[in-house]
């Protein structure tokens, strides 16, 4: 059980957690902080009544015994070889990584070294997991987003689609989880999570829509199978990063404290 944390990154989800470990809210030391952004990183520290120390990436996963990815998902499989190789273990934000790098999950299963992907914006992997159980006939997802929550979208960009001026809501991606991942990277995660789940990302359909004025992330779930119909929404307040909703920093804190308390709730 991990005793200390490294967090791995220093943007929106990185600083709630120091946040939160300077408040006292957070059941877990953080044995310190890297980021590939340095003096932005000590710049936040300085802003702590008891900040971690910024350590190198080889310093973090030396002192630590779960290391926190909050960086990005281009880091993530470089970050897991390094950290199963030093018997640490990882949780993952940037999960839509681990669908492009699947060995990452079999070398964690390989070493016994514990790979933990929050849920995040998400809500109801639980009920996923249960009915996939099951015979699982469909499983879609659609999000809702402001424009500017979807700014620098690859798929946007690669397809030359243009939000501005919109004025209605229009869908601009329709596909499986896999894409949608590939295709909004900051802010189809989600979908990634729902996908390892349930039934996997190819069969998990996606859509994205962006909604001008809307003032919440939103994302809607159905999943038809044997056991029923389970139909889960949420409307995500975003952070101050508009592609990042408050929900996912509140899941990425509550994850590590679960991470080091004996008691589990939920399946």
């Amino acid at each position: 059980m991990a005793q200390s944390i490294g967090i791995v990154g220093c943007g929106t989800i990185g600083q709630a957690l120091m946040r939160a470990a300077d408040s006292g809210d957070l059941n877990v030391a953080v044995a310190g902080v890297t980021s590939r952004d340095e003096d932005k990183a000590h710049e936040f520290l300085d802003s702590l009544n008891n900040p971690p120390p910024y350590l190198s990436r080889e310093q973090l996963i030396d002192k630590a015994d779960l290391l926190v990815e909050t960086a990005g998902g281009h880091i993530v499989a470089e970050l897991a070889k390094e950290t199963f190789a030093a018997g640490k273990d990882l949780m993952v934000i940037s999960i839509g990584a681990l669908l492009e790098y699947p060995e990452i999950i079999e070398e964690a299963r390989k070493t016994g070294c514990r790979l933990i992907a929050p849920s995040g914006a998400i809500a109801g992997l639980d009920g996923i997991k249960s009915a996939c159980t099951g015979r699982v006939d469909q499983v879609t997802m659609i999000s809702r987003k402001p424009p500017i929550g979807l700014e620098g979208a690859p798929h946007l960009i690669e397809n030359e689609i243009s939000l501005d001026g919109l004025t209605e809501e229009t869908e601009v991606f329709s596909g499986t989880a896999r894409e949608a991942v590939k295709g909004f990277p900051a802010n189809l995660n989600v979908s990634a999570a729902v996908s390892l789940a349930g039934v996997g990302a190819d069969r998990t359909m996606v859509k994205m829509l962006a909604v001008p004025g809307l003032e919440r992330n939103c994302h809607d779930i159905e999943v038809l199978g044997e056991f029923g119909v389970l139909r889960i929404h949420i409307e995500n307040v975003p952070s101050e990063n508009p592609k990042t909703g408050k929900l996912t920093s509140f899941s990425i804190i509550r994850s590590v404290q679960d991470a080091v308390d004996p008691f589990r709730i939920g399946t």
